[in-house]
């Protein structure tokens, strides 16, 4: 019962109420039918004799009344039985299915609401209040709802206002070492191997923390970024593979592309988006393998593919790997330069633009990231 829907719990509960009901209906009106059927009988009996006696009342099994009358009689108890039987499983039958559409009728609000609940996404909190124009009992859930999504949307701003602030206060002075560091090794060419060590460590390091808080700062201020541009998606992706193409050749890796496909958006985050995926496609893809890129127009989508040829990702990883910070083998991605933050920056953007990311499939042949972006209206 708990498996089934609420329309259906209540179609069922509605028609085993009006089958009670008919049963009860149909028994007392079947006594009570029956007892003037034989009272009808008796007096139609007694007024065809001659004898002063009148029977109490009518008994199909009594020898001494008219053998005709008691046939008819007991045929039309019969009939009336039954019929009223079939009446009450018709009526029930009948209830049923009007329960089932009245029903599915009433709950048409709370299926909305459902929707609109389902549609909430961190990126779209501000334009997700529900309607309070609903019937009277889901108008409190529907305005508690929307202040718990008003709470939601404030708590994500500040977060976002905080990462936002962090970065940008943190550019500066990791700016300065990183500059003192590279003057430092400018002026002093003779130095000692550890010490030599030592300063390369912390200008790999610095450039780390300077590209994650650049990486943190994109993602704080992706909302303020237009997305109304048209944009034709093969000849960005060639300019993707052609700036990462002196990558591709330290690993031997051969760049591909396929398809043609328009989308609206923001130039700027889409290049990043595909940049970001091409990225990391060459970065953990087998050395002397093939990265191909491929897009089509599905309908009202545009379906954006990055193939490559490395180890895989386990399937427990796949929906973590866009979370910021999360990194399947720690250690190959401090090797690769990684910080976590390019595959959730590609959330962010294909989430910004109406779209989606998921790993497609992945094994230990390679990686296939699907992007689903919204398709460009034609004329």
């Amino acid at each position: 019962m708990k498996r089934l829907s609420l329309q259906w719990r209540i179609t069922l509960m509605t028609a085993l109420l009006m089958c009670l009901t008919g049963v009860l209906i149909n028994c007392m009106v079947g006594y009570s039918g029956m007892r003037y059927m034989d009272s009808i009988g008796t007096e139609m009996s007694a007024h065809g004799e001659v004898q002063a006696d009148l029977p109490s009342s009518f008994d199909p099994a009594s020898k001494e009344l008219d053998d005709e009358l008691t046939i008819v009689v007991s045929n039309a108890q019969e009939s009336f039985g039954a019929t009223s039987w079939y009446i009450t499983a018709a009526v029930t039958l009948l209830g049923g299915v009007l329960a089932y559409f009245v029903s599915g009728h009433a709950l048409r609000p709370l299926r909305s609401f459902a929707a609109q609940v389902e549609s909430v996404q961190p990126d779209n909190l501000a334009d997700a209040k529900i309607s309070e124009d609903v019937p009277t009992e889901l108008r409190r859930c529907s305005a508690s709802f929307n202040d718990m999504i008003a709470r939601l949307d404030e708590g994500f701003s500040a977060q976002r206002q905080f990462t936002g602030n962090a970065a940008h206060e943190l550019r500066t002075p990791l700016a300065l070492m990183q500059a003192q560091v590279e003057l430092f090794c400018a002026e002093h060419p003779g130095i000692d191997a550890d010490t030599a060590s030592l300063l390369g460590l912390l200008q790999e390091q610095t450039e780390r923390m300077t590209h994650m808080t650049t990486t943190l700062l994109e993602m704080s201020e992706l909302r303020g970024v237009p997305c109304n541009d048209e944009i034709d998606l093969a000849p960005m992706i060639e300019e993707v593979l052609t700036d990462l193409a002196p990558l591709a050749e330290e690993k031997g890796i051969t760049l591909a592309s396929e398809g043609e496909a328009q989308t609206i958006g923001s130039d700027t985050l889409i290049y990043r988006l595909l940049f970001n995926l091409a990225e990391n496609a060459i970065r953990y893809g087998a050395p002397s393998s093939t990265v191909q890129i491929s897009t089509r127009d599905e309908g009202d989508r545009v379906l954006l593919r990055v193939r490559d040829q490395g180890l895989g990702i386990p399937e427990q990883y796949q929906t973590s790997i866009f979370q910021p910070f999360f990194r399947v083998d720690k250690s190959r991605s401090r090797a690769y330069g990684g910080v976590g933050l390019g595959l959730a920056l590609v959330w962010e953007i294909a989430a910004l633009h109406g779209g989606s990311i998921e790993v497609e499939e992945s094994s230990e042949r390679g990686t296939t990231m699907l992007v689903t972006l919204p398709a460009r209206a034609l004329g």
